[in-house]
């Protein structure tokens, strides 16, 4: 694969880990104005833990690829 391929899969790979916490922590805020606050709760570490593994994944390729 070339350098700019995986520059590009990084890239999205992070864009989606963003996505992921965004829309987890909008219905986290969803869940706990509805007093489920446990769910809220749950759903927030899921989509952080998620998000923030992709993102990661994202980075170190991008990192790898020295152009960080």
């Amino acid at each position: 694969m070339s350098k700019s391929a995986l520059w590009k899969v990084a890239k999205v790979l992070e864009g989606l880990g963003l996505v992921v916490i965004a829309v987890g922590v909008l219905g986290s805020v969803e869940l706990g104005f509805h007093d489920r606050g446990l769910e809220s709760m749950g759903l927030e570490f899921r989509a952080l833990g998620v998000g923030g593994a992709l993102f990661v994944v994202g980075w170190i390729i991008e990192r790898k690829l020295g152009t960080r």
